[in-house]
């Protein structure tokens, strides 16, 4: 139930005081990146190892990340709406790393799975016995031309809760507009948290009322796709919501450029035609897409993902079956959120567990495309969305409520357990998402 979180700023290697630094060039397990994916499937395989009485050694597992801070970016929604400081979304990596794992602080820079090999940015190389990549995906920001000036610029009036750099400038600018256009955009294509890009939407709407500024502010909803969401049960609900709030929405209208001078956005139509849209404050989500090292790699699949099985997470070259992935950098046909990792992580470490016992992946462990969307609606009110493969409603409460409508209870869980959730248990390898502090059994 929790959206995707990765780190987006990098740093040259420093040293840690929790975990060991790895010097070793060969280990048993090598995980790519120390996002929410990476630490809480690292920690689940060392506990499931451990549980199996097969006990990993502490320096069996390594992580390979150059990222000084990791950031819960679920929270950079709080941030935009006022409801939180950023600061509460940021801690340093060194400090989220156990014992029983290394850390190896650089970024990876190619591939060699011929030879079970990663080499890194200083050209150092790290074998492997299995392979997981928890990469994340890359944000574009230079795809839509003025964006990345109109970013840095604190008069704009442009601002995104996908960087944390960025996130607390959404609140001053929702707090300081008295009236005029505010328009919010989502792209086409992959974006992680495909919901976010209106929760901040709804949540300005919902500040304007509150504080007696909406006859004066018109706020619009351009978005390059043709529905509100993907999952048709809650994309209706969520057009009835914005029929009833008087949201002028703009389908299939892809931002490509802003000229921050003359506060103009333009988007471009299916037709390949243009539009040129006047704002006050302008609320971009940013395109993306898959990292270039991942892409440029033997184990991607045509667009850039990481080619695995959408069941079983393992690589679908049979030559690569020692390669696992999850997340983001994932070819896996669902929305990209920290909600799906923590269905996908039992199931990868479970597969894994098999795979270096057997050789084979377990005969059960299957994921079924789970991931969720907490949607802030308004203040107080949060509508829970859960799905599986193919936009099929998989909803935790479904038995007592409709989660298709706004609830108080589900929006104390995106504010105040995820977060907890994900700092004390998903990233130590023991928050399995719907099914709680419970590993599955397969």
């Amino acid at each position: 139930m929790l959206c995707a979180s990765r780190r987006l700023v990098t740093a040259t290697p420093r040293l840690v005081r929790n975990a060991s630094t790895g010097s070793k060039d060969h280990y048993k397990v090598v995980v790519v990146g120390a996002g929410s994916g990476g630490l809480s499937v690292a920690n689940q395989i060392y506990h499931r190892f451990k549980a199996a009485g097969t006990s990993l050694n502490k320096d069996d597992i390594a992580i390979l990340d150059a990222a000084p801070d990791h950031y819960y970016q679920p929270g950079w929604t709080l941030v935009g709406a006022g409801l939180k400081p950023k600061t509460d979304f940021r801690r340093p990596l060194e400090s989220l790393i156990p014992s029983h794992l290394t850390l190896i602080p650089e970024n990876v820079a190619t591939f060699t799975p011929s030879s079970n090999s990663v080499t890194t940015s200083t050209g150092r190389s790290v074998n492997y016995d299995t392979l997981v990549v928890a990469a994340g995906l890359q944000i574009n920001w230079d795809n839509i031309q003025g964006l990345s000036k109109a970013l840095a610029d604190p008069t704009s009036g442009v601002s995104s809760i996908y960087a944390y750099e960025t996130c607390d400038k959404v609140w001053d600018d929702i707090e300081g507009l008295r009236s005029g256009n505010a328009v919010f955009t989502q792209p086409a294509g992959v974006i992680k948290c495909a919901g976010a890009p209106q929760k901040i939407m709804w949540m300005a709407w919902d500040r304007f009322q509150k504080t007696g500024r909406s006859d004066n502010i018109n706020v619009s909803f351009y978005t390059g796709m043709p529905s509100m969401f993907a999952v048709k049960k809650y994309s209706d609900a969520l057009n009835e919501l914005r029929l009833q709030r008087g949201i002028d929405g703009f389908f299939e209208h892809n931002l490509v450029s802003v000229d921050s001078g003359n506060h103009k956005a333009t988007f471009k139509k299916p037709d390949g035609s243009t539009v040129d849209v006047d704002y006050t404050t302008l609320h971009v989500a940013p395109q993306m897409g898959p990292m270039k090292f991942i892409k440029d790699s033997p184990i991607a699949d045509s667009v850039g993902w990481v080619a695995v099985d959408q069941g079983t997470l393992q690589h679908t070259n049979p030559e690569y079956k020692n390669i696992f992935a999850i997340g983001d950098c994932s070819s896996l046909p669902t929305s990209k959120t920290a909600a799906a990792i923590t269905a996908q992580a039992p199931v990868l470490t479970e597969n894994l567990f098999s795979f270096v016992n057997t050789g084979e992946v377990s005969a059960k462990a299957r994921y079924d495309g789970y991931t969720s969307c907490p949607l802030l609606t308004a203040y107080g009110e949060l509508m829970l969305a859960e799905f599986t493969y193919g936009g099929v409603p998989k909803e935790t409460f479904g038995q007592f409520v409709d989660q298709a409508k706004s609830r108080r209870f589900f929006y104390h869980l995106k504010k105040d357990l995820f977060p907890a959730a994900y700092w004390n248990y998903m990233l130590k390898g023991k928050w399995f998402g719907s099914k709680g502090l419970i590993r599955p059994k397969y």
